[in-house]
């Protein structure tokens, strides 16, 4: 028997903050067919998975992910469970179905990192697979047959995915019970497509909403949007468009479409963390669980009773929002600076109800900016001037080793003073104040802005964080900041 660690290992796909990811060339079938059986052999053990039970499975747009959909459906098989497909859709559409039947689900998905990479995220009957999941999983034994597999890892083992079944339905149903068949109605609203998952069922609840969808973009080849770290590409492709059409927003997703980027009537996106506050304040949430790297706004709009910071990654945010619930402070959410937003609790508003989904959304905060937007003349530009005045700006060192970067913040951390005045900080925004490890080094200085230093938990990058009270002192400390580090390579 081999542990999941070993083959973790060996193969060099590790588990990142959504669950397991890797090369392309390094998630052979055999990896990935291990890895799905991990992950039921720990749900059996712990009541969550039995033989006959169902699994649902879907995916993203990426070129090698029906191939890994194929291998997990293997997984499955062995394991005496029964594929539940559900074809290539968002993955908070994936788990509105999933939670909503009680059953495990996975989702063949990279996300926004690129082609040449891909993942698996697993999720638990009723919510995401956090941390302590994925500890335990680590120890689970796993030992395939060898007359599945050829000596390079490819399935051999004739396998057939179901017929799909269809979960968009429900999903767009959600919204328009909740918000109502005119909510959207007289916007204009683009919908840049690229090679989003939920790039036609963003269209369809749109209109479902009442209001006008126009797609733009499509790509029939896979495009990694990040909407964190925004590239000049899609920054340029919003505003080209606002300028060529006259738009309310422009709205659209990353890769597996659990991550939201909205974009004003003048192409200028929004960041994550402020959509998080929108929406959060539009449901009248009392409790709000959020990584150290958003937006202090937060506390500044004053509007929830209790704030949980948390480390980077969603099962970290649905961990807090779960401590929330205990406490009974409700309605609770959370969100992360990507945009994604997860509710655990169920929100009542209007008299209309939305049940809880504790995973990343992507469409429930640009819906509720776009409502909430409606008394401001539908103009987010005016929605956000009501919030105080805080930006967070974000980038990343590509191609910058993990293992290097972790090598660097440990130097900063054991002498954080001379650190900064030699990356120049200190000269750009006083002397250093505080220091934040919860996940990295987040560094407040005598000026208020913050500096904010992690390695990439999914792909081999440094990220950057800043923020400052205004957009374009914001850009100034980002451009700093990324000129300092490339002194680190």
């Amino acid at each position: 028997m081999t542990k999941i660690t070993d083959w973790m290992t060996e193969s060099g796909v590790a588990f990142g903050t959504s669950g397991a990811r890797g090369l392309v060339n390094a998630m052979t079938d055999e990896v990935c067919c291990a890895y799905t059986v991990g992950f039921l052999r720990y749900l059996q053990r712990i009541g969550e998975f039995r033989a006959g039970q169902g699994v649902a499975i879907a995916g993203d747009l990426r070129p090698s992910t029906p191939r890994i959909l194929k291998a997990c459906a293997a997984a499955i098989e062995l394991m005496g469970g029964e594929v539940i497909f559900c074809g290539y859709v968002p993955t908070p559409a994936l788990c509105n179905f999933a939670f909503a039947e009680g059953i495990p689900s996975l989702m063949v998905t990279g996300s926004h990192i690129p082609a040449d990479r891909n993942g698996i995220k697993f999720n638990r009957a009723h919510g995401e697979f956090l941390k302590s999941d994925e500890m335990a999983m680590r120890e689970e034994d796993v030992n395939l047959p060898a007359e599945w597999f050829d000596d390079k890892g490819n399935l051999t083992h004739p396998v057939k995915l179901p017929d799909v079944i269809d979960v968009s339905s429900a999903f767009i149903e959600r919204y328009r019970t909740f918000f109502g068949e005119e909510a959207l109605k007289g916007l204009k609203l683009g919908i840049y497509q690229h090679s989003a998952v939920g790039r036609d069922l963003l269209v369809d609840i749109v209109e479902a909403l009442g209001g006008k969808a126009v797609p733009l973009g499509r790509s029939e080849i896979f495009v990694p949007v990040d909407t964190e770290a925004v590239r000049k590409e899609d920054s340029d492709l919003a505003q080209q468009w606002a300028e060529s059409e006259c738009y309310n927003a422009i709205l659209t997703t990353d890769g597996d479409s659990d991550r939201p980027l909205l974009a004003d009537h003048k192409g200028i996106w929004l960041r994550g963390d402020v959509l998080g506050i929108l929406a959060a304040q539009f449901l009248e949430a009392k409790s709000i669980a959020t990584p150290v790297s958003s937006n202090t706004a937060l506390e500044k709009a004053n509007f929830a009773d209790v704030i949980r910071r948390t480390k980077i990654g969603s099962p970290y945010v649905v961990a807090a929002m779960t401590e929330a619930l205990t406490d009974g402070t409700e309605p609770s959410v959370g969100y992360e600076a990507n945009g994604g937003f997860l509710l655990a609790s169920t929100i009542t508003k209007n008299g209309k109800h939305l049940p809880a989904l504790p995973t990343r959304d992507s469409v429930l905060p640009m819906l509720c900016a776009l409502v909430a937007a409606r008394h401001y003349d539908n103009d987010l530009k005016k929605l956000l001037a009501t919030l105080p005045s805080r930006f967070t700006l974000s980038d990343r060192l590509v191609e910058m080793p993990t293992e290097k970067s972790r090598a660097k913040l440990e130097e900063l951390r054991n002498t954080p003073h001379e650190g900064v005045e030699k990356l120049g900080f200190v000269r750009a925004c006083g002397a250093l104040q505080t220091i934040d490890d919860t996940d990295g080094l987040r560094m407040t200085f005598d000026s208020s802005e913050i500096v904010h230093l992690r390695p990439s938990g999914n792909a081999p990058e440094l990220r950057l964080y800043v923020e400052a009270g205004s957009e374009q002192r914001a850009q100034e400390l980002l451009k700093i900041g990324m000129e300092s580090l490339e002194t680190w390579r």
